[in-house]
């Protein structure tokens, strides 16, 4: 299970890499691990502006279906596109080709927040 040191977590098991004041969001190796297959993702946000913690779309394993939570205030500025077709994509790559989100963030502060990989690491075993 992988915990890149580059990225920023979330104790609702999202990650976030920041370049500029954009930031990409996924989910974590950990939390596809317990969710199993992935199945679909839906994200309906695009062009909103929401604050950390609010919902930002769903991800739907073959068991279950969790809410995406924002990292930080921000807004949603464009989706994933392979996910439509390849929602695997989450499971079998979740730092790279299953991102889910890119954001532009109200305040790049906040990215300092939250948890580096030895506390998110810590936090899951």
């Amino acid at each position: 299970m992988g915990f890149p040191t580059n990225l920023r977590y979330t104790k609702d098991h999202e990650w976030v890499s920041l370049e500029g004041s954009t930031a990409t969001i996924g989910i974590t190796d950990f939390a596809q691990s317990e969710l199993g297959d992935i199945v679909f993702v839906e994200i309906g946000t695009v062009g909103k502006t929401l604050k950390a913690a609010e919902i930002f779309g769903t991800v739907e394993a073959v068991k279950t279906v969790s809410d995406l939570f924002l990292p930080v205030d921000g807004t949603i500025l464009e989706t994933n596109p392979l996910l439509e077709k390849e929602p695997e994509l989450v499971n079998t790559d979740p730092y790279g080709k299953g991102w889910m989100v890119k954001v532009a963030v109200a305040n790049v502060g906040d990215i300092d927040t939250l948890l580096d990989a030895a506390a998110y690491q810590a936090l899951v075993r």
